[in-house]
């Protein structure tokens, strides 16, 4: 059997029971291999053990099981006998691998190795634990199934991606491991493993669940919220450079309508401007019967309104991760055992409607956020809008200079990002809609869980990409405005960002720019950067105030 790594020292190790896996230790296994070990706890082996015990004692009893005794799906009427049990589990392995599509990301697959290894911890199907703690040494080896990413209709879960996943155990298919694609069994052989041999019940219990397309939004989700604190400093440096209203985000106006998110949102705002303090800005009447104040009272909508836009995305993640906390913890194959009751139920656990509505209800969140971005870097770039900044951002030219007439800045920034934009919008026609009738009208109602999971992971990338376009016209108008009209955590911001992308002084290239940039968003990096700051500048004013 397979058997975990050797536990690194110093490492604090994941301890899986299927109840109290966290999302967050999730995205560290899936992106940060090797900084954490997995464990089985001993509690669940031992729950695991008599589930697995309680299984044999009915198959020795002739009980029918469905998938152990039985055939799958609509063949659940075909019996089969008890020396047969093994190599059903073996053919159903075999017959899913008709995946099609691109191979799976490494994070994603690690992420659903984690979560598929912790819902059979819960110990309620059947399997031994021994299964388990192979799935768990596959994992802490990083020996990674390559899994294509399309053929789920999200019940009976992730049948065909997870397929992948249990060929994998049992030494058969292409696996990624240090960096290579190689065979399975070769790579088991390389760190002292040997492949699985699947017994009555393990094959369907890895296969029937939905691991696949929680490996995809738990990332998802994770990317979302990173994305959320780049709207807000979006926000506020959007504010900044065209010389707006700080007084949109004060607080009375968001006690006044307290929705969670969007009184973060404004909050985070206000912190990365001037503070609680929002007065509005000092404008002269003028003289006579009429005349034109010297500038707006009110920003347009896609400042103003920003807390309320981006304060959904983050009511809407918040929601999200306590369905996906759920989902990762549960048990989704089928069927179950109730060693309490001595029985065996049958129900529908595989069904991933709560990923499915979560996945799109987040992508629209993001998607709009996205258009939010979009709407602000118009403001940015247009001459009639950027309150006296350069059209299309390009640098101050004297009108005897030879370049003049010849630059065009930012320009093709904003074509990209309103491509991107549009494409994400495109994306959020919900995948839950489209259940489809398949497996002989067995699967007669599914949940497109997968799609939807999918389709907010592209979401998340493409206004990744919008924010970098944004941040990067940002730091471009605040060079041009004069960077004291920034304060010390957007400036913190814009130095971030200077670091990866230079002062735009002639037509260049920008596509290696906006890959950089958005991956210090997705990175977590940027957010941190500014917290950091923003922190010690809360320290200090508060010694100052004792």
């Amino acid at each position: 059997m397979l058997t975990p790594t050797r536990r690194r020292t110093g490492l604090r190790d994941v301890s899986l029971d299927g109840h109290d896996l966290a999302v967050e230790d999730i995205v560290t296994l899936a992106r940060r291999p090797g900084t954490r070990t997995v464990a089985l706890s001993p509690e669940a082996a031992a729950r695991i053990a008599a589930s697995n015990a309680m299984k044999h004692t009915l198959i020795d009893a002739g009980t029918p099981i469905y998938g152990v005794t039985s055939g799958f799906g609509d063949s659940s009427a075909r019996q089969i006998s008890q020396r047969k049990t093994d190599h059903l589990q073996d053919n159903l392995v075999r017959f899913l691998s008709a995946g099609t599509g691109p191979l799976a990301q490494d994070d994603v697959v690690r992420a659903t190795m984690a979560v598929r290894a912790n819902c059979l911890a819960r110990g309620v199907s059947g399997v031994r634990p021994e299964l388990i703690t192979a799935l768990i040494g596959m994992l802490n080896a990083d020996i990674l199934p390559r899994i294509p990413e399309r053929g789920s209709v999200g019940a009976s879960g992730d049948l065909v991606p997870l397929s992948y996943l249990a060929a994998a155990l049992t030494g058969r298919g292409t696996v990624r491991h240090a960096g290579e694609d190689k065979p399975a069994a070769q790579a088991l052989a390389e760190c002292g493993l040997t492949p699985v041999t699947l017994e009555a019940k393990e094959g369907l219990a890895l296969v029937n669940g939905t691991s696949f397309m929680s490996g995809f939004a738990v990332l998802a989700l994770h990317d979302a919220r990173e994305l959320a604190f780049a709207a807000d400093l979006c926000t506020a440096l959007t504010s900044q450079v065209l010389l707006g209203n700080p007084s949109h985000f004060a607080p009375f106006l968001f006690e006044a309508k307290p929705h969670d998110g969007m009184v973060a949102s404004a909050a985070a705002i206000r912190a990365m401007l001037t503070g609680d303090t929002m007065p509005d800005p000092l404008l002269r009447r003028p003289d006579g019967d009429f005349g034109e104040l010297e500038r707006p009272i009110q920003d347009h909508y896609s400042v103003r309104c920003a807390p309320h836009v981006t304060g959904v995305l983050r009511d809407t993640a918040d929601w999200a991760h306590r369905w996906l906390t759920v989902e990762v913890n549960s048990a989704n194959d089928n069927p179950l055992f109730d060693v309490a009751a001595g029985t065996v139920r049958n129900g529908g656990n595989f069904y991933g409607g709560h990923v499915a509505q979560a996945m799109d209800a987040l992508k629209t969140a993001v998607a709009s956020v996205g258009d939010l971005l979009d709407r602000q870097l118009e403001l940015i770039v247009d001459e009639k809008f950027n309150n006296g900044l350069t059209p299309n951002l390009i640098p101050h030219l004297g009108p005897d200079a030879f370049e003049a007439g010849l630059f065009h800045g930012f320009k093709g920034m904003q074509i990209t990002a309103s491509s991107l934009a549009a494409e994400a919008l495109k994306w959020t026609m919900p995948a839950a809609s489209f259940s489809r009738s398949t497996e002989a009208h067995n699967q007669d109602k599914v949940s497109m869980g997968t799609i939807a999971a999918r389709d907010a992971r592209s979401v998340v990338e493409l206004v990744q990409r919008v924010a970098a376009v944004h941040l990067i016209a940002l730091c471009q108008a605040a060079d041009l405005r004069g960077l004291d009209v920034l304060s010390a955590p957007t400036r913190t911001a814009y130095d971030a960002v200077r670091g990866l992308s230079a002062f735009l002084d002639r037509d260049r290239p920008l596509d290696t720019d906006i890959e950089r940039v958005a991956t210090l968003i997705a990175s977590g990096e940027l957010r941190t950067r500014v917290e950091l700051d923003l922190q010690t500048r809360g320290a200090e004013t508060g010694e100052a105030a004792r």
